[in-house]
């Protein structure tokens, strides 16, 4: 299989809904139940012809807010056999939704909309929504009652967000500040020269760093808004950035096929680079960390499907290579990490759910969502928990389909798991490779043209 990148992804997007569109787009509300066979929705599975649903079906369904474009779709029945279901599911006419992060009980959605909009976790009502003068939300990022976001310009935006009962957010800053100098204007040396793709906030030291397209990445003392350094970080764009929150290293991927690990020079603001990680050459899309008292892993999501994997030696601070998870067809898009499980977004539409045994490198999947009717482009994850008690996990996920949905997974204990897992998985892996070429899920166009990519990414 060939390698692929974010550019000539968006291409194939491109291409099938413009091949799709015969009319201009319509402002209409519909849940996937009213979307009829002559509606052009990219990825939609083939349907056969049915009668035309009771209206008094859609009574049973909440009426959508009045300032927003989306809908509530009808909630999936969940499966016996696995370990979660979708609890909701909403369909958008703002375009693709870039970028989800979760804080203080709210889940906010950046897209290409000027919109930032705000959910209520759970269920997904909305709270209230930010607008900004420039659209295309790329990367969004929340601490505390602080929301970041980047946004066409080039620019990252801060927000002060107050979660009480009535919604309020208001923005306190933009990075970097306009010039004062007016008279004689000047290009702004501490501006990204190409799109912002991805945030990361070290908490202990206020630094804000931020990764674009323009193959650099820039470090921002929140407390004064200063950029206090700049580098060249990769030979090309830079699509995800981490931060261990406990030691301060910084890691970055890109399409150049690497990771890279970063560490502040004692005493000053300046980075040094301290380690390259490369085992293939197909392009890095995402990465999460997942630490512990204990351990401390890395894993990278690349073009070919793969998740390498990197555990920290504890005495001189390496990180080894530890294997890899192997399952998605196409790239993997978007990663999460928490406590011991591993979420992953792929271009094949689907969601793996990915277990770590305790005190080892073995990685189990426990579950396979058929999630979205197009790539998977964004995830983000919390502990659900009752009286201090860790019930499950939400997991919030967005894709080229233009849909977002919201997941209540729960992992039973492992004693009680294994053999079923591992026989469900068997059959499960078996069925997916036999029917993967006639699989409906994925628009038949669209996996033509990408099978017969013979470009690589940008």
């Amino acid at each position: 299989m060939e390698y692929y990148g974010k550019r000539n992804l968006y291409t194939f997007i491109d291409e099938e809904i413009k091949a799709n569109q015969s009319s201009p787009p319509r402002l209409c509300l519909k849940s996937d139940c009213q979307i009829s066979d002559h509606d052009h929705v990219p990825y939609s599975p083939s349907r056969s012809t049915t009668s035309t649903p009771n209206s008094n079906m859609y009574s049973l369904m909440p009426p959508p807010c009045p300032d927003s474009p989306w809908t509530l779709s009808p909630l999936q029945t969940p499966s016996p056999s696995l370990l979660h279901h979708c609890i909701a599911s909403l369909r958008r006419q703002e375009g693709t939704i870039f970028s989800i992060t979760v804080s203080r009980g709210l889940v906010f959605t950046g897209s290409e909309s000027c919109l930032i909009r705000a959910w209520r976790q759970p269920d997904c009502t909305e709270r209230g929504n930010l607008r900004a003068s420039s659209g295309d939300v790329r990367a969004i990022l929340a601490y505390g009652n602080i929301l970041f976001t980047s946004h066409r310009d080039n620019k990252v935006r801060m927000w002060n967000i107050n979660v009480s009962e009535n919604f309020q957010a208001k923005k306190v800053n933009t990075l970097p500040k306009r010039s004062s100098f007016l008279i004689f204007p000047r290009t702004n040396t501490q501006k990204h020269k190409d799109c912002i793709s991805c945030m990361a906030y070290f908490h202990a030291e206020g630094l804000l760093y931020t990764g674009s397209w323009d193959k650099t990445v820039k470090a921002w003392r929140v407390s004064d808004n200063r950029c206090v350094d700049s580098f060249v970080a990769h030979d090309d764009s830079v699509n995800a950035i981490v931060v261990n929150q406990e030691d301060g290293c910084v890691f970055s991927c890109s399409s150049d096929g690497c990771v890279k690990i970063w560490r502040r020079v004692y005493g000053q603001s300046s980075h040094t680079l301290t380690m390259t990680l490369k085992f293939q050459p197909s392009p890095v899309n995402a990465l999460a960390l997942n630490t512990s008292l204990n351990s401390c892993f890395l894993y990278s999501g690349s073009s070919d499907g793969l998740i390498n994997f990197w555990e920290k030696e504890k005495m001189s601070s390496r990180y080894n290579h530890g294997g890899f998870l192997q399952g998605h067809r196409f790239a993997v898009l978007c990663l999460v990490a928490i406590e011991k499980l591993i979420f992953s977004g792929s271009e094949d539409t689907t969601i793996r759910v990915w277990r770590r045994e305790e005190g080892s490198c073995f990685h189990e999947c426990l579950a396979v969502m058929d999630a979205h009717r197009g790539p998977v482009r964004c995830l983000a994850a919390s502990v659900e928990t009752e009286k201090h008690v860790v019930k499950g996990f939400l997991v919030y996920s967005a894709g080229l389909d233009q849909t977002f949905k919201v997941w209540r997974v729960k992992v039973l204990p492992e004693e009680k798991k294994v053999g079923n897992i591992e026989g469900g998985d068997r059959i499960d892996t078996n069925i997916k490779i036999s029917e993967y070429e006639m699989s409906p899920v994925l628009s038949p166009s669209w996996v033509g043209k990408k099978l017969q990519a013979n470009h690589p990414f940008h």
